[in-house]
Order: structure tokens, then sequence, then C-alpha cells
């Protein structure tokens, strides 16, 4: 099952799962994301979805953390059966900044509405039941982190059938990650919902950001998404 926990400093949170749950989260992901000629006005937002499923792919290759949880095998039950097995099976995990997963949370919000407009309607749409899953596991484990009334904004928000993410400058989700990561864990504690209204609202410091990524789009002739920003991260980040 997949499970999504807040990280000991609360610098983010780390995801987890068999290899299956996530092979399943990363394809549902691609599924209603769609191609990369697709939604052509949301392709920051998209392309910061799928740097998560890069982390993810890697998670389920290894390449990052192993766990190893209880399956609920009892010695009654192998004595029954007459066979040997482990009692516990392994979880691959990654962990993710918060901004950075709050704003994947509320990214996928619009490729499930566009799926949903221009590819499938049904209720019963298995990729966007996977992916409200996730989005629901991330909203349970933020929940825990947040007052009351702060989760509740960040719900309203959520649920809002606004598209947030069309056109988004994308490069203000790496300033946030930056400036979160410089605070310490009783400051992101206390300024995580700020950090999370701040990429559901467009406050003075995104609107210049975003301005000036217009003027280099315009004279470099490339789209907004692709305009760089002097974003260096640790190479080391204490989670």
């Amino acid at each position: 099952m997949l499970s999504i926990q807040s990280t000991e400093q609360l610098t983010g949170a780390r995801i987890s799962g068999d290899f299956w749950d996530l092979d399943q989260l990363i394809n549902a992901i691609y599924k209603v994301t769609g191609d990369e000629n697709k939604y052509y006005d949301y392709q920051g937002a998209r392309q910061r979805i799928l740097g998560i499923c890069y982390n993810l792919r890697h998670a389920a290759q290894g390449d990052h953390q192993l766990e190893f949880v209880s399956n609920g095998l009892t010695k009654s039950v192998l004595t029954q059966h007459e066979i040997i097995f482990p009692n516990k099976n392994v979880y691959y995990a990654t962990e993710v900044l918060w901004p950075e997963l709050i704003f994947t949370a509320i990214a996928l919000n619009d490729f499930i509405r566009l799926h949903q407009e221009l590819i499938d309607s049904s209720e019963w749409n298995i990729y966007i039941a996977t992916i409200r899953k996730f989005q629901a596991s991330v909203a349970e484990c933020l929940e825990q982190e947040l007052g009351d009334d702060e989760y509740l904004v960040f719900l309203r928000m959520l649920h809002t059938k606004t598209p947030l993410t069309f056109r988004y400058a994308t490069q203000y989700v790496d300033i946030l990650n930056l400036e979160y990561i410089g605070l310490n864990s009783e400051e992101r504690k206390a300024h995580l919902a700020a950090f999370a209204l701040r990429l559901m609202l467009e406050d003075d410091e995104y609107v210049t950001l975003k301005s000036q990524l217009m003027e280099a789009a315009i004279t470099t002739k490339k789209a907004l998404h692709e305009i760089q920003i002097n974003a260096n991260y640790p190479e080391e980040i204490l989670w």
C-alpha cells in the first residue's frame, strides 16, 4: 500500500510502497498527463509532475531507500501451509520536498479535469482513481502538520474547479523549495501552511517573477517553462 509520511525534519515527505504500488502510480500519472504535445499551456506543470515520476521510477529500481514492512504472515499461517516465507515485504521509498509535493497534488487536479473533459469522462477511470488516492494520501499527511483552519483552507483550494496551473511559472516552485530548505524544523512547522497557500495564490512575488520570465521568453523566443533561473540546490538535504 502506498504510504506518505513527513520526514523527521519536516523537510518533505517520504513516499513509499512496493514495486507495484509505485508502478501503478507512475503509469496513472503518465496516462492522465498525456504526451508532451497535449495541454501545451500546462507543460511547465506537467514537467514538474514527471520529475516526481522520475524519482519514483528510480526508487522502484532500488536506487533510493529500502524499507521492510510486515506482510501479516504469522508462524501459524506458515505452519498451516507448510511453507518457509519471509514475514516482511520490501518497500521502495524516496523523499520529496514539501512545496514540490504540494504543487504536484494541486497540479494533478488540472490534468484530471482535462482528461475527463477531453479523453474519458467515466467515473470509474482507474487511472484517475489511482491519482485521487495519491492526492488523498498527501492531504492526510499534510493534515497532521497543519492546524484545523489551515487544513480546511487547503482543502477548499484543492477542490476548486478553477485551473491553478494554467501557464504557471513553475520556476516559483524552485524558489519556494529553496526558501523552505533554508528554514529549521520549527520554522517549517510554523510556515508550512503559508507555503501551501503561496503555491495556490498568485502573490506579488509570483507576479513579479512571472513578469520577468515572460520578458525573457519573448526575448529568447522560448516557452515560459523553459526559462532557467538560478536555483542551486544543496548537494545534500537533511530530511
